[in-house]
């Protein structure tokens, strides 16, 4: 992509010298003959450099103007390249416009060989900077969306798998947008991740937003970037996730918990692939590949007013159902094993293994959670169990949902159950409730007939 040069100067035949010098070299140019058109143009346009006059007509020798013009494009883009040339030029002068947010100055008549030098390295310090910032907050929101699903290739032994994996596999390679549904907890995230790495664009960056985190204030800002001094806070300029996602992709988490009133500026995005960040009027444009998930039914979302239907068809080119992990039992086990390989890794122990009536557990137990709940599980078996061997009592699931009778599980190991404190069978019975409910320590303390605190209480004694 060329890069685009403002060159502003009264002087036509200044300008038609410059465009003549810096066309062959490769750059885009615009021509303006006074500071309000460049200003306008700015707005408008983004530039990689301005070149600029620091006289003009109203006053041919303080370069007052200039500094005036200086001061504007800075209020409008405060990382924009600016160069400045005249022929009145003193140290004074050349240290009054870099002290005014000029980058660098040049006197005419000019040297061809250093103004082009000077050019090209200011836009390349510019371009280094920009792509500092971008990785730094690339990095920021990588380690934010580290999560504990297993990394590792995805396992689909059982047919509902197989076939789920067959379409995944084909729709990773176009360039279309993807809506991925299912249950909470069934690896939603982790199949966005595994589409991108098998896209075209998979040396690029993935981005992921939880839209249901992105309050309605601060939508705007997170997604598209604000620049210095928008608001109140916006101390610096920022980044926003499109922006980060270009040429990459873009993944949507909860995409129906997207305010509704933000739902016309994702559409208008996603549709033109353009938009402008908080405070500034000029259009960027943006190559994502979006791709989105949700919990929720959308179309029933839509017949209720909270979705709106042009949104929905624009992400849902392909619908992909994630299912839940009891539809695919087959899978269970050797999920199970992987998580516990995964455990041992982390927490640096020897990897355990699971005897048959824990296998039976496993496979007959509900999973409400999926595979965050199994997951779960195995990396509290892992760092909890006594030996090396897991038995069904270790897991800590609700007996009476996994479909294995109490008794057969105290016939496992009736001495160990037997010698269990108080405690300890307290803290069994506050594992299997926090499992049941996913980790929401409210829902879990509800069941138990206790408040919140009386269940962290209870978790400090033992």
């Amino acid at each position: 992509m060329k890069q685009n040069i403002l060159l502003v100067d009264d002087d036509l035949d200044i300008l038609s010298a410059l465009k003549i010098l810096l066309v062959p070299e490769g750059y885009s140019v615009n021509l303006c003959q006074t500071p309000s058109s460049a200003l306008a143009a700015i707005k408008k346009t983004q530039f990689d450099l301005v070149l600029m006059d620091l006289n003009y007509s109203l006053d041919t020798t303080s370069g007052d103007e200039g500094l005036t013009l200086i001061a504007d494009i800075r209020k409008l883009d405060e990382d924009l390249p600016i160069v400045v040339m005249t022929g009145w030029a003193t140290v004074e002068v050349a240290v009054s416009t870099m002290q005014n947010g000029a980058n660098d100055f040049v006197q005419k008549p000019w040297d061809v060989d250093r103004l082009i030098n000077i050019i090209c390295n200011q836009i390349k310090l510019a371009q280094s900077e920009k792509n500092s910032q971008k990785l730094s907050q690339q990095n920021q929101l990588l380690q934010q969306h580290l999560d504990s699903e297993f990394e590792g290739d995805i396992i689909s032994q059982s047919p509902v798998m197989q076939k789920t994996m067959a379409t995944i596999e084909q729709v990773a390679k176009s360039n279309a947008s993807v809506l991925l549904t299912g249950e909470n907890g069934t690896g939603k995230s982790m199949f966005a991740r595994y589409i991108h790495q098998k896209s075209t664009r998979h040396l690029a960056t993935q981005i992921s937003v939880n839209m249901g985190a992105v309050t309605e204030t601060l939508f705007e800002s997170e997604m598209f970037g604000h620049v210095k001094g928008a608001f109140t806070d916006a101390k610096s300029t920022r980044i926003g996730r499109f922006e980060l996602a270009d040429g990459g992709s873009l993944f949507l988490d909860e995409i129906a918990n997207t305010p509704y009133s933000q739902q016309g500026k994702l559409l208008r995005v996603l549709e033109e692939q353009q938009f402008e960040k908080v405070g500034a009027s000029k259009t960027q444009s943006v190559d994502v590949r979006v791709i989105c998930a949700t919990n929720a039914d959308l179309n029933e979302a839509v017949a209720t007013g909270k979705f709106r239907k042009d949104l929905l068809y624009r992400v849902n080119t392909f619908t992909i159902e994630v299912p839940p992990l009891r539809a695919r039992k087959e899978d269970i086990i050797l999920l199970a094993d992987a998580f516990l390989s995964q455990s041992a890794t982390k927490h640096g122990q020897l990897k355990l293994t699971l005897d048959e009536p824990a296998k039976k557990a496993l496979e007959a137990y509900s999973w409400p959670g999926n595979i965050r709940e199994l997951n779960h599980v195995m990396e509290r078996a892992q760092i909890l169990s006594h030996g090396d061997v897991i038995g069904a009592a270790d897991l800590g699931l609700p007996m009476n949902l996994t479909g294995i009778a109490q008794a057969d599980v105290m016939q496992v190991n009736p001495n160990e159950t037997e010698l269990l404190s108080l405690a300890d069978l307290e803290l069994n019975l506050i594992d299997q409730r926090l499992s049941h409910f996913d980790g929401n320590v409210l829902k879990a303390a509800k069941s138990l007939g206790l408040s919140r605190s009386a269940l962290y209480r209870r978790l400090d004694k033992t």
